[in-house]
């Protein structure tokens, strides 16, 4: 009563709070079912879609990246293709190489089995023209010797037959001291197709009636 007497008739008349507590019951009342399902429903396909859009962003970026992984590893790839088909013209390029280089060694070869086959050749050439030009010399030596030699020949056998011995003597003694090869190179061989003799049977039988 004391405390109620020292408040002024103009001032509200407040309660105290700790002898009349508020009521909970009265102030917050309950939602409608209905409403409560609606708001749950609502919740849910909100989280659903944060789901969702999550999900999808996930799906996006592992797309992108499967993405970025495969035109990495087809680039590679082509550059390995590219590679391989370098290396493999490289090799077909030294294989022919190779092989270009195998034909000519081998024609190097028969190029020098020849020229040491013309060489010999030459050297047989060589050989038969020095045999013939020494043929010939000696053909023209004894083509000389048988013009000389029968020249001196008719000098004796008219000598002989005029009866001149001792011109006769004379050739005879000209005649086999000039060359020992004149008296040889007389034909021996009797070509007037008669009886008679060669010049050198003839030659003979001069000297044995004339030189004693």
């Amino acid at each position: 009563m004391s405390e109620n007497r020292g408040r002024s008739r103009g001032d509200p008349f407040i309660e105290d709070a700790h002898r009349f507590p508020e009521d909970s019951t009265r102030k917050r009342r309950p939602p409608p079912p209905d409403q409560d399902v609606r708001r749950r429903k609502a919740q849910q396909r909100k989280r659903r879609r944060s789901v969702f859009r999550y999900i999808g962003v996930l799906f996006m970026a592992a797309f992108i990246l499967l993405l970025y992984t495969f035109m990495m590893e087809r680039r590679q790839s082509q550059q390995q293709i590219d590679d391989l088909k370098q290396s493999a013209s490289a090799v077909q390029t030294l294989q022919g190489l190779m092989e270009e280089n195998a034909a000519l060694k081998a024609q190097v070869q028969n190029l020098e089995k020849e020229v040491a086959l013309q060489k010999e050749t030459a050297q047989e050439l060589e050989l038969l023209h020095d045999g013939l030009t020494d043929s010939y010399s000696n053909l023209e030596n004894v083509h000389t010797w048988t013009t000389e030699a029968m020249d001196y020949f008719w000098q004796i056998n008219e000598a002989y037959v005029r009866g001149k011995t001792t011109l006769c003597k004379q050739l005879i003694t000209a005649m086999e001291s000039a060359s020992g090869q004149l008296v040889e190179n007389l034909p021996k061989e009797n070509t007037t197709g008669t009886d008679r003799f060669s010049p050198y049977d003839r030659y003979m039988e001069i000297r044995g009636k004339v030189v004693k």
